[in-house]
């Protein structure tokens, strides 16, 4: 008989578990993710197990000592009005009291989030579709050693997260691409495969032609749709995605417990992930 929900870390393999529930739901994961995400942080995903059955799960990846993100937060249909999505969401903050959170999160859990002390900070869209229009304004290199970046993605991400670009810079079938000029990087992003078509992410751009010349190389990329989560307060962004006739889909509240980073909204034309910030 159950007495309630074992919680801890996940080990590799079940964190591919996560990742599958995260399809069921509709989010379409890359097809690396499991991979890519526990390379990052292999401590970042928890579970709450009934029966030695995975009950609900989610992820808190910090990126320093102030800063973490949260995603992958789901609790299986089966076990939904039980709390113990709510115990698992619980045990999951208490590790990061002292830690400034981020998330992503859908607009009708807005309030829920609110009484954990999250805050709206902006909105997310994602677009997706068959960009047409686009033209290749600024040369476009494929990116090689994350090194040559990682500097000028702390300047728009607002913290330094180098486990996490070694890890996302190796996802099998994905592409890179920067933009360098007079021998400074001006924006870089990357295209990986998902369930369905493709994402990029991040798309990180000191100009709004920079943003299309790199959207251009990496759509090229992959063959179907392709998806950029934009925020809304980059109006170049979002004027991008309309110029490119790509349609929102959906979009998610970007919320924040404690002081967030300084990050660059106007650089921003996509980012990273939802899950992974």
């Amino acid at each position: 008989m159950s007495t309630g929900p074992v919680i801890r870390t996940l080990a590799r393999d079940e964190v591919s578990i996560a990742i599958a529930s995260a399809a069921r739901e509709g989010w379409n994961p890359g097809l690396s993710d499991a991979r890519t995400f526990y390379m990052a942080d292999p401590s970042a995903f928890m579970g709450a197990f009934i029966d030695d059955s995975l009950a609900a799960v989610i992820s808190v990846t910090q990126y320093d000592e102030a800063y973490a993100f949260l995603g992958f937060y789901i609790c299986e249909p089966a076990h939904r009005g039980k709390g113990i999505g709510l115990s698992l969401w619980d045990a999951a903050l208490a590790k990061f009291e002292n830690t400034a959170i981020g998330l992503d999160g859908v607009f009708e859990q807005q309030e829920n989030y609110r009484s954990s002390g999250f805050e709206l900070a902006q909105n997310n869209t994602r677009y997706g579709g068959y960009p047409s229009g686009l033209k290749l304004q600024h040369a476009v290199r494929p990116l090689g050693d994350f090194s040559v970046l990682e500097n000028y993605d702390a300047e728009i991400f607002g913290v330094h997260r180098p486990a996490f670009l070694s890890a996302w810079l190796q996802q099998p079938q994905s592409s890179s691409f920067c933009v360098i000029e007079d021998g400074s990087i001006r924006g870089w992003g990357l295209i990986r495969p998902c369930l369905e078509g493709s994402k990029i992410g991040p798309l990180y751009a000191d100009t709004s032609e920079i943003a299309e010349s790199l959207f251009c190389a990496l759509a090229e990329q992959h063959q179907g749709p392709v998806f950029v989560d934009s925020p809304e307060d980059n109006k170049a962004a979002i004027t991008l995605m309309n110029a490119a006739e790509m349609p929102p889909v959906f979009s998610t509240a970007r919320m924040y417990r404690g002081t967030p980073p300084l990050f660059d909204v106007n650089r921003t034309f996509g980012i990273t992930s939802f899950e992974f910030g």
